[in-house]
């Protein structure tokens, strides 16, 4: 917790806010497309400890607010999982785009100007990318992390666009293709985080298995999952070293 002080020191500069991108973990409702390798409940279970490890993640960066934004219905379980530790808004509309344009709107609104929507399957990246991505938002309108997959694991900008999120195209390998051609429209000025990965797919979970594996501190409640459901994990490595 900072002193009166720093509090002091940090208020004449723009507040930085990191929103977590979440949905309550409900079978069938989370991570679906993992379901084709991986039984319901242990993809819940997957799910649930991503999004612990993510907000350990949020909560470990130094003068960032932390935030949680998910779907309406979702709002009441996601309060009582978290606790006191973070704060969970409610989107407007439904769906990823509608949730993304929420974030904006309820938090520059609110005169919070450096803010970056992130995703709640990546709590495996290095915690020194986001600080270096609200440092790219301070000299650029918006900063976004691509994924290898045609994605992207966060989104972030200084101010609500009531067009850049739109429905078509999120959640598929053109998602970051149509965002930059939106933002080009709109004439932002863009910059970009490091590559990376998030956890769609069985391949991609292998490949955070492997990674965890070597270091599990990385994101030690996902690293556990691995343990408690051994043997579907294991399953899951035999398929891909049949692909």
């Amino acid at each position: 917790m900072e002193s009166s002080s720093q509090t002091t020191v940090h208020s004449s500069h723009p507040t930085r806010t990191l929103v977590i991108m979440a949905k309550a973990p409900k079978p069938g409702m989370v991570k679906t497309r993992l379901t084709q390798s991986l039984p319901a409940s242990a993809v819940t279970a997957l799910y649930r400890c991503l999004l612990d490890d993510t907000l350990t993640l949020a909560n470990s960066l130094t003068g960032v607010e932390v935030a949680v934004m998910c779907p309406e219905p979702d709002q009441d379980e996601l309060t009582l999982l978290f606790g006191d530790r973070v704060r969970v808004v409610a989107q407007t509309g439904q769906g990823l785009a509608a949730g993304l344009t929420s974030v904006f709107r309820h938090f520059t609104a609110a005169g919070l100007q450096h803010v970056i929507a992130f995703n709640s399957d990546s709590p495996h990246l290095a915690p020194s990318v986001l600080q270096s991505a609200f440092e790219l938002l301070a000299a650029h309108a918006l900063v976004v992390g691509p994924t290898h997959d045609g994605g992207y694991y966060l989104v972030g900008a200084k101010a609500a666009h009531s067009t850049l999120f739109e429905s078509d195209g999120l959640g598929t390998r053109s998602a970051l293709e149509r965002l930059l051609a939106r933002a080009k429209a709109l004439e932002l000025s863009i910059s970009f985080t490091e590559q990376f990965y998030d956890i769609d797919v069985a391949t991609d979970l292998l490949r955070l298995g492997n990674e965890l594996r070597l270091a599990p501190a990385k994101a030690p409640r996902t690293a556990a999952w691995f343990g408690e459901w051994a043997q579907a994990a294991a399953q899951l490595r035999s398929q891909g070293r049949g692909v």
